[in-house]
């Protein structure tokens, strides 16, 4: 067995890949991408480029791969089994991956938000009759995240944060995003550190609520990314031209989202689990193209990889800007 594969079954899939909306075939030959992606409110971008066919435009035919879990979007990417990871991507495995296997990836784009953009990114879930309103409640209960080592590791530093032990005060369990506020109403998690549009379902419902609004941007950066968008140096170094181009639909893409947010809602439900009366109350993410990133938007980045080594989860520092991808990354 490789180290590759060997880091691949230790980040541990927890859910199969499904499909996905995919390009039409068309009689003209296009390059074709494989793009991995997880349905949640930060892979807005990909979303608008699916429905306004920015794609197809640029010559790309697109090979979606849906999953339910952070880990296996860098999985299907360290394996070479996918070219580009939408936005949304885990930008803190992303890093862990390249600490193992540098050279790996280069970052195009973040996502996430924050409480002085006014963007909500994630939230502390609990159900209507809870008490809990902050992570230093936590003690004696279970706290439901995502799968994968990068929530595991932010809901631990979330924890320690508030004065208590990861190890001793607070279960920690790994839910899938459609699990998570049935979890919380059925009472199997007293709370859950979730992303959008997560904690926008749960007042939707009207059973569950946000205790905490943004409370990861309280603790570790405001701007705060969790997500990132993602190519393989492999895919780069293979086909520049295509690399380029999907970025630029990407970036085109961001832009729109950014802008015009309240003209691409009604398609939430078609990607996402939010349900089409739902839409309306949905929290817009806070979306950062690859032109736009300035030195706010790294050092927030480097902020969540600091938290990797804070918590030994990454054991050798690393600078983001080493992994940002550069004009003459291109060609």
């Amino acid at each position: 067995m490789t180290k590759r594969r060997e880091f691949i079954l230790g980040l541990g899939a927890a859910v199969v890949a499904s499909g996905a909306p995919q390009a039409p075939a068309l009689a003209q030959a296009r390059d074709k991408v494989v793009m991995s992606w997880l349905p949640i409110m930060q892979t807005m971008a990909f979303y608008v480029a699916q429905e306004e066919k920015l794609f197809e435009k640029a010559n790309i035919e697109i090979e979606a791969a849906r999953f339910q879990a952070p880990n296996q979007i860098i999985d299907s990417l360290v394996s070479n089994r996918a070219d580009v990871g939408a936005p949304g991507a885990a930008a803190g495995i992303s890093v862990l991956a390249e600490s193992q296997f540098p050279g790996t990836f280069k970052v195009f784009g973040l996502q996430g938000g924050g409480i002085g953009v006014n963007r909500i990114n994630d939230g502390l879930i609990v159900a209507n009759a809870s008490t809990i309103t902050s992570f230093a409640d936590l003690k004696g209960k279970t706290l439901g995240h995502l799968p994968g080592i990068q929530w595991r590791t932010i809901s631990r530093h979330m924890v320690r944060k508030a004065g208590l032990d990861p190890d001793k005060d607070v279960r920690l369990v790994e839910l899938a995003v459609g699990l998570q506020v049935q979890a919380v109403i059925a009472g199997s998690a007293d709370a859950t550190l979730s992303l959008e549009p997560v904690g926008s379902i749960a007042v939707a419902l009207g059973e569950a609520k946000r205790a905490m609004t943004n409370p990861v941007a309280a603790v570790i950066a405001d701007p705060f990314y969790s997500g990132c968008s993602l190519l393989t140096t492999k895919f780069i170094k293979d086909r520049p031209a295509v690399a380029r181009r999907v970025v630029e639909v990407l970036d085109e893409a961001t832009r729109l989202a950014e802008t015009q947010y309240e003209k691409y809602r009604p398609i939430l439900p078609k990607y996402t689990p939010v349900q089409a009366g739902q839409i309306g109350i949905v929290a817009q993410p806070y979306l950062r193209a690859w032109r736009d990133l300035n030195e706010t938007d790294l050092k927030s980045y480097q902020a969540l990889v600091d938290v990797f080594s804070a918590e030994g989860a990454l054991k050798t520092p690393m600078k983001v800007q080493d992994i940002i991808l550069k004009p003459s990354d291109l060609g």
